[in-house]
């Protein structure tokens, strides 16, 4: 088969998609992302546990058990530009914050995010009271945070993903990673161009994260329900204030879309 043909194929599949098969597919694209989490997390529960044998409290040295598996993870991982785990403050015994973060450049080297964690000194990086952090703390679900500019670590509009780090049942930070949001939307717009009206995603907090509508742009608030619960309640999502509110099959995110006209 052709090209033309192939692309002729795509472009009728896409026509074919409904309101569900949309947000299935948005899961599908950020699932990987949160397999990498999901594995750095365990990664990380299982060096802590060890490191905290004995009664004694792990250091920031510990950490660099990480390395090998963060670094494999950002080069398999296609959407991932950023990975790590970020430690709640006082868990460490010889540091009062950490991140053990890595990034992989455009050139394909992976290097580490060196921050200053000191609160004494005034360029002091707090980090916990982003949404990234105080989500999966709060809630003990995953979450999306953003989009936003990641001065620190990259200057590009990003996503983060993350996860809450557990460790007998007591939080010890989070694992997260980040996305650029030029990957995501080149992933993720095709998709609402195909549906027949104006639609969004938006995250627990009602950012939105990708749109094909100018009245919603990438990174403003939408206004209305309780998104948070939108995402806990039913599968088939909820209407509000004329617009149907479903959720991403498991990934926090929420597409939102007219909803349908009511039948007789």
């Amino acid at each position: 088969m052709g090209s033309d043909h192939r692309l002729a194929h795509s472009a009728a599949v896409l026509d074919e998609l409904t309101v569900a098969d949309v947000a299935a597919r948005v899961r599908d694209a950020l699932e990987g992302v949160f397999d990498a989490v999901c594995r750095t997390g365990a990664d990380t529960e299982a060096v802590l546990t060890s490191a905290g044998t004995d009664g004694n409290r792990p250091v920031s040295a510990d950490l660099a058990a990480l390395r090998p598996g963060l670094h494999a993870r950002l080069t398999r991982y296609e959407l991932v530009s950023g990975l790590g785990f970020v430690a709640a403050p006082g868990l460490l015994a010889d540091v009062p914050a950490w991140l053990e973060w890595w990034q992989i450049t455009t050139d394909g080297a992976v290097r580490p995010l060196l921050l200053d964690l000191d609160p004494e000194h005034s360029a002091y990086y707090d980090y916990t009271h982003w949404d990234w952090f105080t989500l999966p703390r709060d809630t003990g679900q995953r979450a999306i945070a953003g989009p936003y500019v990641d001065y620190l670590c990259s200057d590009e509009y990003s996503l983060t993903l993350s996860a809450p780090v557990t460790v007998a049942g007591r939080f010890i930070g989070v694992a997260a990673a980040d996305v650029y949001l030029r990957h995501f939307e080149a992933g993720v717009m095709p998709l609402l161009q195909c549906l027949p009206g104006p639609a969004r995603l938006v995250n627990a907090r009602g950012r939105v994260a990708a749109s094909n509508d100018p009245h919603h742009l990438v990174g403003s608030l939408t206004k209305g329900p309780d998104f948070a619960s939108v995402l806990a309640g039913p599968a088939s999502g909820a209407e509000h204030d004329g617009l149907h509110l479903r959720p991403c099959d498991g990934v926090p995110l929420i597409l939102v879309t007219a909803a349908p006209p009511a039948t007789l």
